[in-house]
């Protein structure tokens, strides 16, 4: 059965569909959440790694200055945790939610398609954590002279590294992204080649403005995402063909 021989749904259909996409999103980050906080502290003294080696003045520890930032930091590396343990089942439920708008040719790239988006989401969080956060910090931290002592609170580091590292999973799925509209039929690699030059540009400023304020994690960001473009036209090309 193709998908022409299917009854076409109403737009209330695609936002009930939508809307139990987002309620099993929901629950299975929750439940990630849970799992996670059994090991919290633990997976504090990840988070709190890259950023140690410069906070030597307190013992390379942060600070906090108000009774309940160390719990609501407690929070965010537990949902951050959460979200990371679970990117195989979001993306499933994601996958849900596009596969009636394919051909029943085309479903069967389901099992491809988590595999890789949870691959790529791994490899943009150990990317922005191995690569872009020791260099950020190196630059950041040893700035200056040398006469002035950084006291980070743990609530704004928390909150940076939670966004960033969550930014950098996302980013790091744009040939998946790319690939999937390209089974759709909205666009083709013709389409991504013609428009390079502009894609560079929106990647730079995107990258601008969701890294550190210095030129290195900018530059680390936009070159995978570059390459991660020059990718996403060779595999929307094979997938073109494939239909």
């Amino acid at each position: 059965m193709s998908m022409a021989d299917l009854p076409e749904q109403s737009l209330i259909d695609h936002l009930t569909d939508l809307r139990k996409c987002l309620i099993n999103t929901i629950l299975i980050v929750v439940l990630g959440f849970i799992a996670c906080w059994f090991f919290n502290d633990l997976l504090f003294d990840i988070v709190r790694m890259p950023i140690s080696p410069y906070l030597e003045n307190n013992n390379g520890g942060l600070i906090f200055t108000a009774p309940m930032d160390k719990f609501l930091a407690s929070l965010k590396v537990s949902f951050l945790g959460g979200v990371i343990l679970t990117s195989p089942f979001w993306l499933y439920q994601l996958w849900q939610f596009i596969a009636p708008g394919l051909y029943d040719s085309e479903k069967k790239y389901g099992v491809a398609f988590i595999f890789f988006g949870t691959l790529l989401f791994l490899m943009g969080v150990s990317f922005v954590y191995f690569v872009v956060y020791p260099m950020a910090f190196e630059f950041l931290l040893n700035f200056g002279d040398g006469k002035d002592q950084a006291l980070i609170s743990i609530g704004e580091y928390l909150s940076f590294f939670t966004t960033t590292t969550l930014v950098f999973g996302v980013a790091f799925e744009l040939p998946l992204v790319l690939t999937m509209l390209g089974l759709l039929g909205i666009i083709d690699h013709h389409f991504l080649a013609s428009k390079r030059r502009y894609a560079i540009v929106i990647l730079a400023l995107l990258s601008a403005f969701f890294t550190p304020p210095d030129v290195i994690s900018q530059v680390l960001m936009l070159i995978p995402m570059v390459l991660l473009y020059e990718l996403s036209i060779i595999a929307v090309r094979l997938s073109g063909k494939k239909r």
